[in-house]
């Protein structure tokens, strides 16, 4: 198999390659991206003779689709902002594709995978992706659903690159139209820093005040389980807590709807500049604890009673006690992994449907279980009448 990983040159794109590595399937991976420096140092890095380099560039969808045509599958791993355009070039190359962002782009391109006979999962980090999945365990489950709240502890430096720092600023963006909750029928939109909860994550992660953000898992899923019928999903998030301090001075302030000021007689964004900071700082570039850590809770009926199942990740520590799991690595390795078991899931012929197929559809949960748990990240479920 022949596997073209876009965007491969980031320090979490690239971990979705070397897992994808560790099988003898893929006879040829190539990194493509727009910087050929950092992408060769990704080859450099990765030391195997099936990996090579391409240039690409997302804004020149003709030219890049040639690229990937001869490819059997697209990785994505380029920025959110850019996901209509790297979408477009895979559709018009006619391959499989699956992606880390899921930010609904993807579904304009419905048609093109269809037609392909081709499958394209959007979204297929730790979340959305393996939150989906968690949420689809517990669903096959249940009878019916009520509820399902999805939280995650991203434990990461604010700016360890430019698209982190992108994402960061985005979830937090004053009157954002994609940060909603499903209830009661119908999406909500809702401010930054709405719906506070108290999310214990398992240890060394510990409890955290979570709130709402946008993401993918709150557009698809109350579609993909409608037939159970979903009162209300709700999506949370948080970083360390340094981090969740600087973007709430940060919105109070107003900084993050970055206007323009003049400095020096140059106009510059107000958020541009302080991003710009962060990128070259120790702050912004270093955090005391790494790692990812998902919590998923499902409320609904089983066998005529109330329950709720709660599903926890955890992965090795981050302290060098566990080779390839230190520091930055406990939270790029986790979110990357899983985009090379879809990729792998789809070209053995595991994918659910062609077309956009959601993360929660897209794979059976036990078999997306047992793939991260060969890769030491361990699903923890638990089970309560909540009658």
């Amino acid at each position: 198999m022949k596997i073209f990983c876009l965007g491969a040159a980031g320090k979490i794109s690239r971990e979705s390659v070397l897992d994808l590595l560790q099988s003898d399937k893929p006879t040829r991976v190539t990194i493509g991206d727009m910087d050929e420096a950092r992408g060769r140092e990704v080859v450099d890095w990765l030391d195997d003779d099936r990996v090579d380099f391409a240039q690409a560039d997302v804004f020149q969808p003709d030219q890049t689709a040639d690229l990937m045509r001869d490819y059997d599958l697209v990785m994505d791993g380029t920025p959110i902002s850019i996901n209509h355009e790297s979408t477009l070039c895979i559709a018009r190359a006619g391959v499989h594709g699956v992606n880390l962002n899921g930010t609904g782009p993807e579904f304009a391109f419905q048609d093109a995978f269809a037609e392909a006979g081709k499958t394209y999962v959007p979204g297929f980090g730790m979340t959305p992706g393996i939150t989906n999945v968690m949420a689809r365990y517990a669903h096959d489950r249940l009878e019916t659903i009520d509820t399902i709240r999805i939280s995650h502890g991203a434990f990461r430096p604010f700016a360890f690159s430019p698209a982190i720092t992108e994402t960061t600023r985005m979830e937090y963006e004053p009157g954002l139209e994609d940060r909603v909750v499903f209830e009661d029928g119908e999406f909500r939109q809702v401010e930054p820093f709405a719906r506070p909860l108290e999310v214990a994550l398992p240890e060394p992660f510990g409890t955290h005040t979570q709130y709402i953000i946008p993401h993918a898992e709150t557009r698809t899923i109350p579609e993909s389980f409608k037939e159970k019928g979903v009162r209300l999903v709700e999506v949370r998030g948080t970083w360390p807590p340094a981090n969740m301090q600087l973007l709430r001075a940060l919105y109070d302030w107003g900084f993050l709807e970055n206007k323009t000021v003049n400095v020096a007689g140059t106009e510059v964004g107000v958020m541009d500049a302080i991003a710009g900071y962060l990128l070259q700082s120790e702050q912004g570039t270093t955090t005391q604890l790494y790692g990812y850590s998902l919590h998923v809770e499902v409320t609904g009926t089983e066998n005529g009673r109330p329950v709720c199942h709660t599903l926890t990740t955890t992965h090795p520590a981050s302290d060098g006690s566990v080779a390839g799991w230190e520091r930055l690595r406990a939270y790029t390795r986790s979110v990357g992994i899983p985009m090379s078991i879809a990729a792998q899931l789809i070209l053995d012929g595991q994918a659910g449907a062609v077309g956009i197929v959601a993360p929660e559809l897209a794979f059976e949960p036990e078999v997306v279980f047992a793939e991260l748990e060969k890769r030491q990240i361990a699903i923890h479920i638990d089970k309560q009448d909540i009658g």
